[in-house]
């Protein structure tokens, strides 16, 4: 196997190989997620890491790798006795995209389990990671279970086994890596804020420095081994670095206007919760020991900051994850050490410290020793420049971060700050009619539930019913290749009748292969939500398009929280265009949306046969996920002869293929004509207007009609024929007029 890639010798990616290091200092921060194109050596500087850290030492057989200084006194191959053990390289665990749970969490040996009578547990990679690196590529594409069991993982330090019968516990303390690109899909940001760093990487766009990462790639492929020996002394130092930082790291002192800082920036950027303020005090601290220093100085907090924030700042929906440095800058300044504490230390030198002039803390700050490889830059980029001067005022348009998102009920046609600001597209071709300028959406809110009826077995979700690995249990079958999920009742009674013929005279039971039996399990899949949005003048009349565009907005922020894939397609003028090819970024989709100009003719037909077509293509694709079509519009259609018979003809098609869809009504004043009604009827679909498209609306009418008095809460979980399922929404179904006059 070839040596890997040197870390030493990978050309910039500054932020990348400090955020990686702090973690090796101290892996309580919680791991790095890398965010960045394809191409820009994630994964490479993830593999070059596990090659420089220190070896471990483990208790020799252990499978779980104890310590054998400190062995974990509930291993499930302990007890262990003390020694000095063996050393083994620092273990670097990949795990696939495609991994199933039994193998990420361990499992019982199910065929020795039951023919042997022996419950014998195979540790996973959880235990295999343990003391090293888990790194997972494209963790975005992970299933949200397996995503939800190592991060539980990594901030427990221990693995909890529970299932068919076992029950282990074992130590899983390790380094969690996670690298993405974010076109194919972004996290839960419940699942963002469990990473304790994160870190955009880009290629560079210098010619000089592309051409000198191409130069020593090929030296590097040419002879890996030579290339390799050239970096040694460069990955030696680095080795001892690391080491050196993590014996001084106990010793490094956060005093409380550090903390007061810490807190202030959190505050500032209106985190959730606790969790950045803890992460961001343990990366400034393994930052200042990086820099073999014992006191945090500010530009700890500020590169913890840039590294620990960026992730966990509240934004509105499809805003990228950044920072405004500006305005951090500013706080650390208002709230910096030259402040008076607000409580004063208790008499000794040690603790004043803290509070003291910046000047003081610069000169107790200079960066030591080191004769450090390329990469040791231990503020990181801008980490290290002085901060504005105190008597600057703030730099003008320093934004504050972006608001809340809210649930409530949307404003009138937005602002300016409403929406991210994406730079008008040229109309598509074919248009015709006088072209609007583009509006900006409504704040996005969230929707009740659409659901594709029946039960799928498509890519794992949380939108419609599927037959999947996990989920509840709802029957058992023989198993069709290898037996993954055990249904012990149905195998029992299987096994049952057999008994005798087997032999079996004794209170035991004789089990043989034909025996077993798979569990069915249900659960959700994730959908293909096709949008096909009207941007005609008739949409853009009586200043509707900003409300349409709020609440496609919000079903695309609904799509990205159930794990669907999406596409966009619009139609004015005389032509239907596929603004968006169905993928998992729904963050382009939102773009797209935003830059979306209205006028013109309303070519319904045309969008609907595009729209056809665009499902056809991806049905060849990935047959087993399922389409829900979208259609936002009024209902109206013009140009060419028979426009509205047309666009019946070509709604009848997805009623052919019994595609599930719904129309969102967006007609409103006080004479509606309900064209969307009667092409919901065509594609045999339903209609939602825009106000039932709120999940609040549905709860809101709920809660009066129990609060009338109704005789018992049972009786009004269903209105007007809609179920209503929990904090998630409601379930769709089709609602008429006369449901909810009766409601």
């Amino acid at each position: 196997m070839n040596a890997p890639y040197p870390l030493t010798a990978i050309v910039g990616m500054a932020d990348l190989r400090l955020a990686l290091l702090v973690n090796a200092v101290s892996p309580q921060i919680g791991g790095v997620l890398v965010r960045g194109e394809k191409g820009t050596a994630k994964s490479t500087a993830v593999r070059a890491l596990a090659a420089v850290l220190p070896g471990v030492r483990v208790v020799a057989g252990c499978r779980f790798g104890c310590d054998p200084a400190a062995p974990d006194p509930g291993c499930p191959d302990g007890p262990h006795e003390g020694g000095p053990g063996v050393e083994r390289p620092t273990p670097m665990v990949e795990l696939p995209v495609g991994a199933a749970e039994d193998r990420v969490v361990g499992s019982l040996d199910i065929e020795q389990a039951l023919t042997e009578g022996v419950k014998a547990f195979e540790p996973g990679l959880l235990a295999a990671a343990h003391r090293g690196i888990l790194y997972v590529d494209e963790v975005n594409l992970l299933h949200d279970h397996l995503v939800d069991v190592l991060l539980d993982a990594a901030a427990m330090g221990s693995s909890y086994v529970e299932r068919e019968g076992v029950s282990v516990r074992h130590a899983a303390r390790f380094l969690l890596v996670g690298t993405m690109n974010p076109e194919e899909g972004e996290l839960r940001p419940q699942l963002l804020d469990r990473f304790g760093l994160t870190v955009e990487v880009a290629a560079s766009r210098e010619p000089d420095e592309r051409a000198e990462v191409v130069r020593r790639r090929l030296a590097f492929d040419a002879d890996a081994g030579a290339f390799a020996a050239r970096w040694a002394d460069e990955e030696a130092a680095l080795r001892a670095r690391i080491m050196a930082a993590r014996r001084l790291l106990p010793e490094v002192r956060l005093g409380d206007g550090v903390l007061r800082q810490i807190a202030a920036t959190c505050a500032a950027f209106e985190v959730d919760g606790m969790r950045a303020d803890i992460v961001m005090a343990r990366t400034a601290t393994a930052l200042a020991a990086w820099a073999g220093r014992t006191e945090v100085l500010r530009e700890d907090v500020r590169q913890a900051a840039l590294l620990a924030l960026p992730h966990r700042r509240r934004r509105n929906p499809f805003d990228a994850p950044g920072l405004d440095e500006d305005r951090l800058d500013e706080v650390l300044d208002e709230f910096g050490p030259d402040d008076p504490p607000q409580d004063p230390p208790g008499g000794s030198g040690g603790d004043g410290q803290d509070g003291t002039s910046e000047d003081g803390r610069d000169t107790a700050g200079d960066h030591p020793d080191g004769p450090e490889g390329p990469d040791d830059d231990p503020d990181g980029p801008g980490g290290g420049a002085a901060p504005p001067g105190p008597g600057t005022s703030p730099p003008d348009g320093a934004a504050p971060p972006a608001g809340p998102d809210t649930t409530g009920p949307p404003p009138e046609p937005a602002g300016a700050g409403d929406a991210p600001a994406v730079p008008a597209q040229g109309p598509p071709p074919g248009t015709d009619g006088a072209d609007q300028p583009p509006v900006q959406a409504a704040q996005p809110f969230r929707t009740k539930l659409l659901t594709v009826p029946g039960i799928g077995e498509g890519a794992a979700g949380r939108r419609s019913r599927a037959r999947t690995e996990q989920g509840r249990t709802t029957g058992a079958r023989r198993p069709r290749g290898a037996l993954t999920a055990l249904h012990l009742a149905a195998t029992v009674r299987a096994a049952a009748p057999h008994q005798r013929a087997r032999g079996r005279t004794g209170t035991g039971l004789l089990v043989r292969r034909d025996d077993l039996r798979q569990a069915v399990r249900e659960g959700r899949e994730g959908n293909l939500v096709l949008f096909v949005v009207d941007a005609s003048g008739s949409m853009a009349a009586r200043r509707r398009m900003s409300a349409v565009k709020g609440a496609v907005l919000s079903l695309l922020l609904d799509a990205y929280q159930r794990r669907d894939k999406v596409g966009l397609v619009t139609f004015r003028g005389t032509a239907a265009a596929v603004a968006l090819p169905p993928t998992s970024s729904v963050d382009t989709a939102a773009a797209r949306l935003t830059s979306l100009p209205t006028g013109g003719r309303t070519p319904l037909a045309a969008g609907l046969l595009r729209a056809h077509e665009v499902l056809r293509v991806e049905r060849l694709r990935d047959p087993a996920r399922r389409p829900l079509l979208v259609v936002v519009t009024d209902g109206r259609a013009t140009g060419g002869a028979d426009p509205l018979g047309r666009a019946g003809r070509a709604a009848g098609l997805f009623a052919g293929d019994g595609t599930a869809s719904v129309v969102v009504d967006c007609e409103s004043g006080p004479v509606r004509l309900g064209l969307a009604g009667r092409l919901a009827g065509q594609l045999g679909g339903a209609t939602v207007t825009l106000g039932e498209l709120r999940a609040e609306a549905l709860s809101g009418l709920v809660r009066d009609v129990r609060s009338a008095g109704a005789p018992g809460a049972r009786g009004a979980r269903t209105v007007g024929g809609s179920d209503t399922a929990g904090p998630g929404g409601a379930r769709f179904r089709t609602m008429n007029r006369s449901d909810r006059r009766a409601a």
